[in-house]
């Protein structure tokens, strides 16, 4: 189904232009090696992860992408009592400045900590970005929907400082900082105006959380003042980037997704100064592991936005489009999630 992402065949660029390169934080400084391709660090994640990994790898062959797969494990290690990666991975990762991550699984419960936290804080990756677009010949109730939204992704409500006062009685401490909001509010406006939308819009509770948040919109308002050109306040949801502290971008970054199709659908890259990892965001989805059901778009359209990141587009154009053609081209070529009736190998 994707065999129209070879060299050999001509590709027709789409007017359905989904990811824009990253912009001020990470700009990729890695160098091809000897062979002339570029090693990629692979975490292929837990559940569907390894098979929807392997998806991509089996495109990038057949595109002939310039691209060598280093994959890591991540498997998490208690040192001192706290979760570590592994160093292998970690090495990994900053020796290649880039990496692809598929779902990692957190169980639910105390002692266990999220490996997606854990990554972010270890790379610094401060800005998530999350383009959220309507996808043509893929109806949903909602038309026309481009907006991109931008996550504050170190701290917030997710700075993990909790304890209990009394039994019954727990704590949780929010921490916005200035430096931490100007680095991702003036990621946010950079973002904008090299992707040509005229409008940022700031999500926020100071109404209520009058110092944290508080701090977080006066600090965007600041920065405002610098992007004359740049609507701070749009009125519209569509053609806006928006951009929010921490809990706000998690949670809204989901239901976006909903308005296009939902999570299978949903690309997704984690900005720092120096390394930056993309990944689908959707879950380990266990139970139907190794099933053929899995959808592997959101995947392959976060590795697109990895190798616009990486200034390979030529590449990104073919992957992107042949992506979007199955995906309109019906039903048989999509996977159940999309109301289709294909499995995972069929579909390239």
């Amino acid at each position: 189904m994707f065999r129209q992402v070879t060299r050999s065949v001509p590709v027709t660029r789409t007017t359905q232009k989904l990811f824009a390169r990253s912009y001020i934080a990470g700009q990729f400084t890695g160098k091809p090696g000897s062979d002339g391709k570029y090693t990629v660090t692979l975490i292929e994640g837990d559940g569907i992860g390894p098979e929807i990994s392997q998806a991509v790898k089996d495109i990038y062959a057949a595109a002939e992408v310039p691209i060598n797969w280093e994959p890591v494990d991540v498997t998490p290690l208690l040192i001192d009592g706290k979760t570590t990666l592994p160093q292998p991975a970690v090495d990994s990762v900053n020796k290649n400045l880039v990496a692809l991550k598929g779902p990692l699984a957190t169980p639910v419960g105390k002692g266990h900590t999220s490996m997606n936290l854990t990554l972010r804080r270890t790379f610094n990756l401060f800005a998530n970005v999350r383009p959220c677009k309507s996808i043509a010949g893929y109806d949903t109730p909602y038309k026309n929907v481009d907006t991109v939204l931008i996550r504050e992704n170190t701290e917030g409500e997710y700075s993990g400082i909790e304890h209990t006062i009394v039994p019954g009685v727990v704590q949780s401490i929010k921490l916005i900082t200035k430096p931490a909001s100007q680095k991702v509010i003036r990621y946010a406006f950079e973002y904008a105006k090299a992707i040509n939308k005229p409008h940022v819009l700031v999500v926020h509770k100071a109404s209520i959380m009058k110092l944290s948040d508080g701090l977080f919109v006066n600090t965007a308002k600041e920065i405002a003042e610098e992007y004359p050109d740049i609507d701070r306040d749009p009125s519209q949801y569509k053609d806006v980037v928006m951009v929010m502290p921490n809990l706000y971008g998690d949670i809204m970054s989901d239901l976006s997704s909903g308005l296009i199709g939902g999570l299978g659908l949903t690309p997704s890259g984690n900005m720092g100064n120096t390394v930056s990892i993309f990944e689908a965001v959707h879950g380990s989805a266990p139970d139907i592991a190794g099933k053929g059901l899995a959808n592997p778009t959101a995947l392959l359209l976060s590795s697109c936005m990895m190798l616009r990141h990486m200034s390979l587009n030529a590449d990104a154009d073919r992957i992107e489009n042949a992506v979007l053609k199955t995906i309109a081209s019906g039903p048989e070529n999509r996977t159940g999630d999309l109301k289709g009736t294909a499995l995972l190998p069929s579909i390239y």
